[in-house]
Formats: C-alpha cells, structure tokens, sequence
C-alpha cells in the first residue's frame, strides 16, 4: 500500500507577522517556520497505518520554497519512507485551486491508495485545498475525519460534525481523507530514521510529467496576494 501525506509549511504559531515592502506577502526574514499542525496529525494517521501495515509506504509531499526541506526532513525523521519537494516559483503564490492542481498531479503520478491532508491550513483556514485535490485526483473524500479504520480494501471513518455529533462513512479507495486535530498522538521525529541516503529519499523535483501536468491544469488558477493592510483597533 502506499499513502500519500500532504504537508504544508506555515510561519510559527508565536511569529510575529509584518507585511513586506512590496505588500503582498509577509516579510518571511528572520521568521521561523513548521509544520501545519493539522498536518501533522495527517501524517501520524499514516504512520499508524504502517506501523500496522509494514509493506505500507508513506510518501510526504510539499509545495514551497528550499525552506520547506526542513520540513521534509522533520516528516522523514517521524518515519515517512520518501519526501517530495514541488519547488517552482512559478508556483509560488498560488490560490487553493492553483495548490490543488499541483498536488493533483503529484498523486495521479505516484498512485497512492490513500491521500491523507490536514482539515486546514494554520495560515488561512480556508480548508478548500483537500475537497479541490479529491475532486482532481478523482477519488472519494472524507474530511475533518477523527479516526480511521482500514480493512477489506476501504477505509471507514468517522467525521465531526457541527453540534459534537460524528458520522461513520466507509470509503472506497483510492480515497482522500483529511484529519481533524486531536484525531491522535503525534509522535516526535528521532534522529535514527535520518539515514544517510536522505539526499535520495528527499527528491527536489518537479517531473518532466507533473511539470506537463500541471502546466496543463494551471490555467484558471490565480496568484494570492494581499491586497491591503488594516490597522487593528
């Protein structure tokens, strides 16, 4: 089996966040980044499916700047098999549909029965990303998914909903599921499982076939920027 896990870099929770000169990002200097925290429960399910499953392979992919390795590196030494790091600046800035395109095409190329996302972004808590990437990657979705069950080649898991109230959907897979936070305890990465053949298991890349790919969806995606800086009250 191999599970696909979709990770995001985002800046520290405690960062202290100032628009830059151009205005239309954030000033990244000097400002630590992390892992989604939704994200990381995402890849904890997985890791747990492997641990249960051990011809299971985990596969994290990101989109983002060289930053973003840092992250690779954290999701390798948690105990994901192999990292993929989508860096283009032609992607850089993309909206949620722009992000989900390339993802899209990262997973049609890797084939995985399972895409495992955060719920939402830390930054933006847009949570559009993951219903967008099922619909293009043409798999059943189940998102802010509390617990997961694998068996007889579905996966059955339970949803939160508004009011406390959960349901219980059983997806066919090849299927997307995106985590809630709390759904589980997320381990912390170990040093033993960086090994020294990390430059091959984290691959900079941008294929010759994501690259037509996403060349071929990328046409109604749109750059996000800030537009303008309120003052806070």
């Amino acid at each position: 089996m191999k599970i696909m896990v979709c990770l995001k870099q985002v800046p520290h929770q405690d960062a202290r966040l100032d628009i830059d000169a151009n205005g239309t990002w954030i000033q990244e200097d000097n400002i630590k980044f992390e892992i989604n925290s939704y994200d990381t429960y995402a890849l904890e399910e997985a890791l747990q499916l492997k641990d249960a499953e051990s011809d299971t392979e985990v596969v994290v992919v990101s989109i983002g700047p060289d930053r973003v390795t840092q992250a690779l590196r954290t999701a390798l030494g948690m105990g994901a098999d192999r990292a993929v790091h989508v860096n283009d600046a032609e992607i850089e800035g993309s909206d949620a549909l722009g992000l989900a395109k390339v993802l899209a095409a990262v997973a049609k190329e890797e084939g995985p029965d399972i895409i495992f996302t955060g719920l939402m972004a830390d930054d933006d808590n847009a949570s559009a990303v993951p219903p967008m990437l099922a619909e293009l990657a043409d798999v059943s979705s189940g998102t802010g998914v509390t617990a997961t069950n694998k068996a007889n080649g579905s996966v059955t898991v339970e949803r939160e909903l508004e009011g406390g109230a959960l349901e219980v959907v059983e997806l066919p897979t090849p299927c997307l599921i995106a985590i809630q936070t709390g759904a589980n305890q997320v381990r912390y990465a170990s040093l033993k499982r960086v090994f020294p053949d990390e430059a091959e298991r984290l691959q900079a890349r941008l294929t010759k076939e994501v690259q037509e790919r996403y060349q071929a969806l990328k046409q109604l995606a749109d750059p996000t920027v800030v537009c303008q800086e309120e003052a806070s009250a």
